[in-house]
């Protein structure tokens, strides 16, 4: 589904990250976590070809012929929920949905549509005809993964997927994710939940000043204590 291989990139002459690889097996949930500043978004930038590599390689579904443009590799699909939402305040619930619906590719099950959406959230229903920036920062959130599911990605991404929310909404958050891991999207996690991580995701990654120093499954994550102070702790 996705696979990083030693990458290396960064911002101008400033390099970000070194040497990291990672893995997102079809129908598998998988998390990256670290402390801010530490590669996670740089990686989401480097996958969705925002950002050159200097070295290395991705490979997305089977695909790994170099450098393509955003716009393929959200195509080929990728659905991205980025950090801070993005959504388009000007625009309605209904408008932010339904620019981005796009028909599946090749996938099996149901398809992802605007009523499919609105069934996940129902409080988008409720605020259909309401412009982004009247919307709440929780329902923003559900707003900005409806948009991406519109896409009908065969891989989703989310950038701190609770950051700023409050405990009910990272709740219900939290649920719609378990509910599409169980429908058999293939995800691509940030966030700093490590309790509710380590329910959702099947495997982790660590970054530490833009390597991967460890990674295991959910097991060895909560058996593995000193993790959160090393390498998770504010």
């Amino acid at each position: 589904m996705l696979e990083l291989h030693e990458i290396e990139t960064g911002y101008g002459t400033g390099q970000v990250l070194f040497g990291v690889s990672l893995t997102v097996p079809p129908g598998a949930c998988v998390s990256l976590m670290g402390r801010n500043g530490m590669g996670k978004t740089t990686t989401v930038r480097a996958i969705m070809g925002q950002l050159p590599l200097s070295a290395g390689w991705i490979s997305r579904f089977g695909d790994n012929h170099g450098q393509r443009p955003s716009f393929e590799i959200a195509r080929a699909g990728i659905g991205l929920v980025p950090e801070g939402r993005q959504i388009f305040s000007n625009l309605t619930v209904r408008e932010n949905l339904k620019t981005f619906y796009r028909l599946p590719a090749g996938q099996t099950g149901e398809s992802w549509n605007l009523d499919r959406v609105l069934a996940l959230f129902p409080r988008l229903a409720e605020r259909l005809e309401h412009a982004g920036s009247h919307l709440s920062g929780g329902e923003q959130q559900m707003l900005a993964i409806g948009r991406a599911l519109m896409t009908n990605p065969k891989l989703l991404i989310l950038d701190e997927a609770t950051e700023g929310l409050a405990p009910i909404i990272r709740h219900q958050i939290w649920e719609c994710l378990n509910l599409l891991k169980q429908d058999g999207q293939s995800i691509l996690i940030i966030d700093k939940n490590v309790d509710a991580i380590a329910k959702l995701a099947d495997h982790h990654y660590i970054l530490d000043k833009g390597k991967v120093v460890w990674q295991g499954d959910s097991i060895s994550l909560m058996r593995t204590p000193d993790l959160k102070s090393r390498y998770l702790g504010v």
